[in-house]
């Protein structure tokens, strides 16, 4: 199948992931992932981190960081499933890891069927660990 390409702005290269640092699964996920060598800065900020800029301007939105992830990119706001999407549509074909993710989440149909039942295992996952919610609205 093939994807919608992105094209990179010349002025805008760099992009935010927000992301639940107390989330195994969040965690591991940012760890993975690789974004393609055209973005020059890939910036990882832990949604917990209410003083950060960039936690503020999201939780500004009115995205509510418990439900899903977000990024910064390009002068846009993504979160949840939209945040998946455009992540495997930035993604590197460099790993089975990336590959897989790009072709699961590259589908925007796709990618917000699965994104709930994926949100609710994370849920499920921090309460069984102990783990307090994100709580920036």
């Amino acid at each position: 199948m093939k994807y919608r390409s992105i094209d990179l702005p010349a002025d805008d290269q760099e992009i935010w992931i927000v992301y639940d640092g107390l989330c195994p699964f969040c965690s591991s996920y940012v760890t993975m992932y690789r974004i393609r060598e055209l973005i020059s800065k890939v910036h990882l900020i832990d949604a917990r981190d209410s003083a950060d800029p960039v936690v503020q301007e999201v939780s500004a939105m009115g995205f509510d960081l418990h439900e899903g992830m977000a990024v910064k990119w390009a002068g846009q706001f993504y979160h949840g499933a939209d945040c998946l999407h455009v992540l495997a549509l930035l993604g590197a074909e460099s790993s089975l890891f990336n590959r897989l993710n790009r072709w699961i989440f590259g589908r925007r149909g796709l990618s917000r069927f699965l994104y709930p039942p994926l949100v609710c295992g994370r849920k499920l996952t921090l309460r069984l660990l102990g783990r307090p919610a994100i709580r920036n609205l």
